[in-house]
C-alpha cells in the first residue's frame, strides 16, 4: 500500500504554522484529562441502556465492554509510549497497518468525537431544563450554542489553561458522585433492579427481560461507561514526557472509571427503578428525588454537580477531536488548512469545524441524544477493531521496537479486545440500523476521498509519516 501513495511539496515553514504547546500536561493532569473525557457517562446516557436490556442485559454490557476497554488500555498505554504523536490512533495504525489503516482508524475516531459532544449537549440541556434556570420559553438550541461557543473558546485561548480548568470541573464532578453514593448507599433496594416486565424475547427473563437481542443493544450503552478514554493519547505531543506519563494516566483513568461506572450501575436503578431510569434525562438527581422529595437539597447538588460532569466530558473531547483532526490535516489525508495553529498555539480551525457540525447535528436530531451517541459508539468501536489490530501487528511485524511500556499478557491481551470490539460493531446496528447505516455511509465516503485524492497529496514531514518512513529505511537496510 505504501506504494501507492505520494508526498506533495509544501513549503519550509508548514510544521512551523502547525505547532502544538509542548510540556503543557504531566501525568496527573492527562489521567484527569482521560476521566474527564469519559465522566459525563456516569451521569446521563447509560441509563438507556436499562430500557434496551433491562438491568441484567447492562449489567453484562458493562462487564463485557469493561474488559473490552481494559484489555485496549493496556494495549494503548503500550503504543503511545512507544510513538507519542498527536496523531494517537492514526499514528499507531498508520505505522502498523499503512497509510489506508492509519486513514481509516483516524477517520472513524474522528467521527466518534465529533458525534459524542453533540450527543452530550443535549444531555446538558436536559440536566439545565431539570434544574428550572432558564424559562420554558428559551428554545434548547441556544443551550447548545452556549456550550459550544464558550467551551471551544477556551480551548482557543490555550491547552494549559484549558486542561487545568478541565482538571477542575472533573474534580467537582467526581466529588459529586461521591456524594451521590453516599446519599444512595442506605436506601439501595435490590429488587428495583428488576422492575422491568419480561417481554417474551428469546432468553427473556426477570433478570434480562429484553433477552439476548436486548443484551446485544445494551452493549452500546455499555461503552458509554468508558467512551472516549482511548483519547488520552493525542496529548502525547503536549504532554512532559510521553514514554512515561502516557502508560501512567491512562491506566489511573481507566481504573477510576471502572469503579465509578459499577457504583452507578447499582445504586441509581437501586434507587428509582430500572424501568424509570431507563427513560430519565437526568438519571442522578432523578433517583435522588424520589428518596429525598423533590425539594432536596443533595439533588440539586448533584444536578448542578452532573452539570459540571457533562461539561467536563464536552469539554475534553472538544480537545480530542480538535488534535486527531489537526494530525490528519498536518499529514495531509485531510484538507491542509485545517491544521493551522494560532498564535497560542491551538488549531484553531480543527477546533470549529467539527464543533458547527456537531452544533447543526443537535439540533437535527431535536434533542434525541440516543441517535447521536449511536452514531458516536460506531465510530468508536470501528476504531477499537483497528487499535487493537494495530497493536497485534506491531509485536508482530516490529518485536524490537522500544517500547517505554509492555502491555501485560502481550497481544493475547489486545485480542480479547479485538474479538469484543467486533461484537460492539455489529451491536450499533441492532440500537438504531439506521444511524449506524448514515454513519457506515460517512465513513466509505471518507475512505473514497483518500483513495482518490489525498493518498496523492500526503506531507512526508508529517511526525506520523516521519515514523513511517523511518520504519521503511530500517527495513531496507536490513
Amino acid at each position: 500500500m505504501s506504494k501507492n501513495i505520494e508526498y506533495g511539496n509544501v513549503d519550509e515553514h508548514y510544521l512551523e504554522k502547525r505547532q502544538l504547546k509542548k510540556g503543557a500536561a504531566g501525568w496527573i493532569l492527562l489521567a484527569g484529562l482521560g476521566v474527564a473525557y469519559v465522566i459525563s457517562g456516569d451521569f446521563s446516557g447509560w441509563n438507556l441502556g436499562l430500557a434496551e436490556g433491562g438491568w441484567g442485559g447492562l449489567l453484562i454490557a458493562f462487564l463485557l465492554m469493561g474488559l473490552m476497554y481494559v484489555c485496549m488500555v493496556f494495549g494503548l498505554a503500550e503504543l503511545s509510549s512507544t510513538l507519542p504523536t498527536a496523531g494517537a490512533g492514526y499514528g499507531f495504525a498508520r505505522r502498523a497497518l499503512g497509510p489506508l489503516g492509519g486513514f481509516a482508524t483516524g477517520m472513524a475516531i474522528l467521527i466518534e468525537y465529533t458525534m459524542a459532544p453533540a450527543a452530550i449537549s443535549t444531555f446538558i440541556a436536559g440536566y439545565v431544563q431539570a434544574l428550572g434556570i432558564l424559562p420554558e420559553s428559551v428554545p434548547t438550541w441556544t443551550i447548545y450554542l452556549v456550550a459550544y461557543a464558550v467551551f471551544i473558546g477556551i480551548h482557543l485561548w490555550g491547552v494549559g489553561e484549558a486542561l487545568r480548568l478541565m482538571f477542575v470541573i472533573t474534580a467537582v464532578a467526581v466529588i459529586a458522585l461521591i456524594v451521590f453514593v453516599v446519599a444512595a448507599v442506605g436506601h439501595f433496594d435490590a429488587s428495583n433492579l428488576f422492575d422491568i416486565e419480561p417481554t417474551g424475547a428469546l432468553g427473556s427473563s426477570a433478570f434480562m427481560p429484553m433477552g439476548i437481542s436486548g443484551l446485544l443493544a445494551s452493549l452500546v450503552f455499555g461503552i458509554w461507561f468508558f467512551l472516549a478514554v482511548e483519547g488520552v493519547p493525542l496529548a502525547a505531543e503536549e504532554s512532559a514526557n510521553p514514554k512515561k506519563d502516557m502508560p501512567r494516566g491512562i491506566i489511573t483513568a481507566m481504573a477510576v472509571l471502572v469503579v465509578f461506572g459499577a457504583l452507578m450501575l447499582l445504586l441509581v436503578p437501586g434507587l428509582a427503578g430500572a424501568s424509570a431510569m431507563g427513560e430519565s434525562d437526568n438519571p442522578l438527581p432523578e433517583a435522588l428525588r424520589t428518596i429525598y422529595g423533590e425539594n432536596s437539597v443533595l439533588a440539586t447538588f448533584v444536578n448542578w454537580a452532573g452539570l459540571a460532569g457533562l461539561i467536563a466530558s464536552f469539554f475534553s473531547i472538544i480537545f480530542a477531536y480538535s488534535r486527531q483532526l489537526f494530525a490528519l490535516s498536518r499529514a495531509g489525508y485531510l484538507p491542509k488548512w485545517l491544521s493551522l495553529t494560532g498564535k497560542r498555539k491551538t488549531p484553531v480551525l480543527a477546533l470549529i469545524v467539527p464543533g458547527t457540525i456537531g452544533f447543526i447535528l443537535a439540533i437535527a436530531v431535536d434533542g434525541n441524544g440516543g441517535v447521536l451517541l449511536n452514531v458516536a459508539v460506531f465510530g468508536a468501536t470501528v476504531s477499537y477493531v483497528l487499535l487493537n489490530l494495530s497493536h497485534i501487528r506491531l509485536r508482530v511485524k516490529e518485536p524490537d521496537l522500544p517500547r517505554g511500556y509492555r502491555t501485560p499478557g502481550g497481544i493475547v491481551t489486545t485480542s480479547i479486545a479485538l474479538v469484543l470490539a467486533s461484537v460492539a460493531v455489529i451491536a450499533t446496528f441492532f440500537v438504531d440500523i439506521l444511524a449506524a447505516g448514515i454513519a457506515a455511509g460517512v465513513f466509505l465516503i471518507a475512505l473514497a476521498y483518500f483513495w482518490f485524492y489525498s493518498r496523492h497529496h500526503l506531507v512526508a514531514s508529517a511526525p506520523e509519516e516521519e515514523f513511517a518512513q523511518i520504519e521503511a529505511a530500517e527495513k531496507g537496510l536490513k
